[in-house]
């Protein structure tokens, strides 16, 4: 498989950075049409319309080219591509026309990378289109406002369509974009954070749309609105200082939530501070922080053969995507690019790559909703899970495990009918009638502190736990208080750890205890009672994010039917380090 290898110091000086964007960039010129409007880079779906594939695939590469030529990049064969494309796509008369949208249409995420290069670069995005070919791109944009949107992140992109418009001197909607904005404070919560939606989570969202549209929008049209666009810039503020606690020193952060395949779109709020003008924390930090997230994730195996970013995370993979992810969706990772659009002489450029500062070790992040444990290079958060849960894929998987952690990952189940499909890495998961269940939603009333987690959550009827998670220095401990009307066995699973079999690795169990571990990197579960048995699973392959094959440590209890207590502690930092 071909490969790109990259450095910390190929993001800190400008002309390596615009040079590792191309890189990722150049496979995909052979897969443009010749009129520029379609890019086919695969034959998976989504469960949007297949003709929209291609157009999500065009649109998005715009994240990397637009601040790339707003920081003064060339790149003639880009720039041809995307006057051809903006020209045929909206062009109803053209065959690679991009059609026009229904209610909540996936072309309505697309329409803000176009946006985005119409506000930030309108010489190459706009400027060069004949007179009928404005009208044409106007004229498809503006069907953002003939139908719904998603009542999420998905505001932001009308609003920034119409922001687009108005700077060209073209009809738009402020009503539209009052309506969205009015949304956003409806979704906001405290200390920066926002929901994705009424009853939407706090995760990725946050620096993917809500926090970072926010400053962008900022930047526009801050003499106008002079009030709003301080809230905004205020609340980024905020969000950083939390923020911040995600990343790992090595520069991963926590695998937590959906869209995981938009990879390094996890460093776009510092990204995009920078360009929008605010410093959300030291400049020396920002550009460390961006220098490491950029290198480590670049040097992942996350493309093909033809050098084309998969779908997955760590690696390719299917098993962990969601239902709209196509084949072009991983490139809006792109967006942690928007930093190249810093001129040659700001700050930036000279300022060093600092470390980050110093961090409290367990960090209770309230407006988060969740418990942050460092360690030197693993990042973990102790989380209560979704009091409901929504129509995305793995949802379970990806909101409701006891932990998240940057290192580790977390895995997708295959299927509930046996445990090595079940995959229950950080879950206690229950053996019934031949079946895995695991925690799906937590009741109303958990608590989240500085003293850990407490929450009661039921995996099928007949059986109900009340689960406390207590943060301690090599890791957490878990207190099940389960009450069950069925005899079965219950699984306590610690992370899933990299079994590579080409690599030197341990697995063991003995007693009570379960360790796996894999050079320097490990976890170890044990019972802190006298009924627990070690035991080392060795899931499907490729259920985990991080790692194709995982060894997970369990301990297995039986359930008796009344009420009994299990403790398990959890351990993944070495002593002294957590």
């Amino acid at each position: 498989m071909k490969q790109y290898h990259y450095a910390e110091q190929d993001f800190s000086n400008k002309q390596a950075a615009q040079a590792s964007l191309m890189r990722l960039l150049e496979p995909l010129k052979q897969f443009y049409s010749p009129s520029g409007a379609r890019v086919d880079l695969g034959v998976t779906s989504a469960h949007y319309e297949n003709n929209s594939i291609p157009m999500e695939a065009f649109a998005r590469p715009l994240w990397g080219l637009v601040p790339f030529w707003a920081g003064g990049g060339q790149e003639q064969e880009f720039e041809d591509l995307y006057r051809r494309g903006l020209s045929a796509g909206p062009d109803p008369n053209h065959p690679d026309y991009w059609h026009t949208c229904r209610d909540y249409d996936q072309k309505f995420c697309e329409m803000a990378a176009i946006s985005y290069g119409i506000l930030l670069t309108p010489e190459k995005v706009w400027e060069p289109l004949s007179e009928k070919a404005k009208g044409n791109l106007v004229e498809w944009l503006w069907e953002i406002n003939r139908s719904e949107c998603c009542a999420c992140n998905w505001q932001w992109f009308a609003i920034i369509t119409n922001l687009a418009l108005k700077s060209v001197g073209r009809p738009y909607s402020r009503e539209r974009m009052e309506s969205g904005l009015a949304m956003m404070e409806d979704y906001y919560d405290a200390g920066g954070w926002y929901k994705d939606g009424n009853g939407g989570e706090k995760d990725y969202y946050n620096p993917f749309v809500m926090v970072t549209y926010g400053l962008f929008y900022a930047k526009f049209i801050e003499q106008e609105e002079p009030e709003r666009c301080a809230r905004f810039r205020e609340r980024a503020r905020q969000f950083a200082r939390d923020y911040l606690y995600w990343f790992a020193g090595n520069g991963a952060s926590i695998a937590y939530g959906r869209s995981m395949t938009y990879r390094f779109a996890q460093c776009a709020f510092f990204s995009f501070a920078l360009l929008c003008g605010e410093e959300v924390l030291p400049l020396p930090v920002m550009k460390g922080v961006l220098c490491r997230h950029l290198a480590w994730w670049l040097n992942q195996p996350i493309y093909d053969n033809a050098g084309v970013l998969t779908i997955g995370y760590a690696y390719p993979n299917l098993q962990m995507s969601e239902s709209y992810n196509a084949p072009g969706s991983p490139y809006w990772a792109l967006k942690g690019f928007a930093f190249l659009a810093l001129p040659d002489g700001h700050p930036f450029w000279s300022a060093e790559c600092a470390p980050l500062p110093e961090l409290e070790r367990c960090k209770y992040l309230p407006h988060a909703n969740q418990v942050v444990q460092r360690g030197n290079d693993n990042v973990v958060a102790l989380v209560p899970g979704r009091t409901e849960l929504d129509d995305h894929s793995h949802t379970v998987e990806k909101y409701c495990k006891f932990a998240y952690s940057s290192k580790f990952g977390f895995s997708i189940s295959r299927s509930p009918y046996t445990l090595a499909q079940s995959a229950p890495d950080s879950m206690l998961c229950f053996q019934v009638g031949g079946l895995f269940y695991v925690k799906t939603v937590v009741e109303p009333g958990y608590t989240v502190g500085d003293a850990g987690l407490s929450y009661r959550w039921s995996p099928l009827p007949g059986i109900r736990v009340w689960t406390r998670i207590i943060p301690i220095e090599t890791g957490h401990i878990r207190e099940h208080t389960v009450q069950s009307n069925v005899e079965c066995t219950a699984y306590d699973c610690g992370f899933a750890v990299n079994a590579d079999d080409r690599l030197e690795s341990i697995r063991s169990a003995v007693g009570s205890t379960a360790e796996a571990r894999c050079g320097e990197d490990f976890c170890a579960v044990s019972s802190m009672g006298e009924n627990g048995v070690g035991e080392v699973l060795l899931p499907d392959p490729n259920t985990s994010l991080m790692f194709p094959k995982t060894a997970i440590p369990m301990v297995a209890y039986q359930i008796r039917i009344g009420i009994q207590t299990i403790r398990t502690q959890v351990d993944y930092f070495p002593e002294g380090e957590g």
